[in-house]
């Protein structure tokens, strides 16, 4: 019976990582069009994700103690409502085609997401014992179909308003009912969410705990989990950097225009999709730690190819990328906080803490592409880093973990 309702539980989270994933991604839409209303710079422009992602920063160490108390059920259910009140106020800072209160209201929006996350990725692994990686994988599979029917949508209700209308205010508004829209979808899953009644899993936590018998006070007297850690911050702010220029790199570099860019965007994320079903299955025969060293090396590999080439053909490999950060994510999540138990919501909200790489890395990025001499291609030598540190971890790091670890 136990078995019977987690997996509908599993099931119905679902939905939630697809939301993520849609709201998520619409960013990568949202920057070109910001950029061109307000008349932006690179690094103005990724004030967009430095806004949306250091709300993790900010909120992720606070929705970890607070899951402590109120459980992940109703974690989920509160960040479908926080998430669409973010949503709700895209209307008043359209009306006012104000650039602060647009990022105010991203931040808000954010800091929804970051309760969905720090609820909903303990929640799946906590619900899969013993198959944590896979599991989390192949639910996160519906988080990047949320990525890649995000920016079809964002293209045709956003982006393709942009060579339409002149006057800028009502530029700004043309956001204003697609994220209406989702503020409806939302309210909606949270509703439903509520009446579903999902488990609460912080017995099995505790009892993980219990059967450690390690006498840890905290989820950061855990080495692997420290690691583990950063290589999520350097991932997100890999993975969201690419994604937040390469709209701009397609229209500086091949001479894309936006609308088409933004229809392009569904190969870098329908990439992690197809990747994160096949990595599920994988997983199954093949350790989780080497199929990310091994991604993390092909990543490395299509990055150096397209800062060698520096043409338009260099588009092709960037967006191939997308196929291999594909397991990254949940990968990293479950093997850095594999064997934490009850510590399981302090680490998940240190690990959204760290999501802030999606601010802080895309911020670099786009300083590197304002200076002249390098140009927006040689700035992506910023994401191949983070791609470096994830592939230590992967071989070296969780190998001193599995090591030491005493079971």
């Amino acid at each position: 019976m136990q078995t019977k309702s987690n997996t509908f539980a599993l099931a119905a989270l679902t939905a939630l990582f697809f939301a993520m994933g849609f709201i998520t991604v619409l960013n990568d839409v949202l920057i070109p069009h910001l950029k061109k209303i307000f008349e932006l710079n690179h690094t103005e422009a990724a004030l967009v994700q430095f806004c949306f992602f250091g709300a993790y920063f900010i909120t992720g160490g606070f929705f970890g103690k607070l899951l402590e108390k109120i459980g992940y059920p109703a974690g989920v259910v509160g960040g479908f409502l926080l998430s669409a009140i973010g949503c709700i106020l895209f209307y008043p800072a359209a009306s006012t085609a104000s650039y602060p209160i647009f990022l105010g209201a991203l931040f808000i929006l954010a800091s929804g997401v970051v309760l969905l996350q720090t609820a909903g990725n303990p929640f799946v692994t906590l619900l899969a014992p013993g198959k944590e990686a896979s599991a989390l994988t192949l639910v996160q599979a519906f988080n990047s179909l949320g990525t890649t029917l995000g920016p079809l949508f964002g293209a045709y209700l956003i982006a393709s308003n942009t060579d339409k209308i002149i006057d800028k205010v009502k530029e700004a508004q043309s956001v204003q009912i697609p994220y209406l829209m989702i503020a409806g979808t939302l309210i909606v899953l949270g509703i439903i969410v509520y009446f579903l009644k999902l488990p609460d899993v912080r017995e099995r936590a505790e009892q993980i705990s219990e059967h450690n018998h390690d006498g840890k006070k905290s989820a950061l007297e855990y080495r692997h989990f420290v690691f583990g850690a950063g290589a999520i911050f350097f991932y997100v702010g890999g993975e969201v950097s690419i994604g937040s220029f390469l709209v701009l790199t397609m229209e500086e570099i091949a001479h894309i225009p936006e609308k088409v860019g933004s229809h392009n965007l569904i190969y870098y994320w329908g990439g992690a999709m197809v990747g994160r079903f096949i990595g599920s299955l994988v997983m199954q025969k093949i350790a989780p730690h080497k199929c990310l060293a091994f991604n993390a090396s092909v990543n490395i590999l299509l990055l150096g190819i397209a800062l060698a080439l520096h043409n338009a053909t260099s588009i092709y490999f960037l967006l191939s990328i997308g196929l291999f950060n594909s397991i990254m994510f949940p990968t990293i999540f479950s093997l850095a906080t594999k064997g934490l138990g009850r510590f399981t919501s302090q680490a998940s909200g240190i690990v959204c803490m760290a999501i802030v790489g999606g601010a802080v890395v895309p911020i670099i990025q786009g300083y590197i592409a304002d200076i002249h001499s390098f140009g927006i291609l040689i700035s992506y030598m910023v994401p191949m880093a983070c791609y470096v540190y994830i592939l230590v971890f992967a071989v070296y790091f969780y190998s001193v973990r599995e090591r030491t670890h005493v079971h």
